[in-house]
């Protein structure tokens, strides 16, 4: 939008230098103007600041997850090697074959069952709802609203 005004742009160094040099003293709305649109640049610079940090967490992150992921790839083929090995030493130690590997089979299958009922366990004590953050800003708003 065009204006038939100029576009002054007041700090609060340009007001001093103003009231210094004898020029006219700036208006309430002009302060008030000035103060909102600064608010607002400020605002938007800690939006991007905090834009600018995320992306680069991100970055880090999905990296690390990616390096996560392939050690888990390797390990999974590791632990297969092991396991087949385990079934093997049991064979070699002179049972049948079928047994040895259900032994390993059995003990995969008792491995699995405790880790689940564990974190069975750990996610009903999980609280997905934040509390005490609720709280906090339940207190601000009886705060807040006490003293209107």
């Amino acid at each position: 939008m065009a204006s038939d005004t100029p576009n002054r742009e007041y700090r609060i160094q340009d007001v001093s230098d103003l009231v210094e040099s004898g020029a006219p003293e700036p208006t309430l709305g002009q302060l008030v103007a000035t103060a909102s649109r600064q608010a607002s640049e400020m605002v938007r610079a800690e939006i991007a600041l905090a834009k600018a940090e995320v992306t680069q967490s991100a970055k880090a992150g999905g990296k690390g997850a990616g390096m996560f992921a392939g050690a888990a790839f390797f390990g999974l083929f590791g632990l297969g090697f092991l396991l087949t090995a385990a079934a093997w030493g049991l064979v070699a130690a002179g049972l049948a074959t079928w047994l040895a590997f259900l032994i390993v089979a059995v003990v995969l299958f008792l491995l699995a069952l405790i880790l689940a009922l564990v974190g069975k366990k750990s996610l009903a004590q999980a609280k997905p709802v934040p509390e005490k953050a609720i709280a906090s800003a339940q207190e601000t708003i009886a705060t807040l609203k006490g003293r209107l």
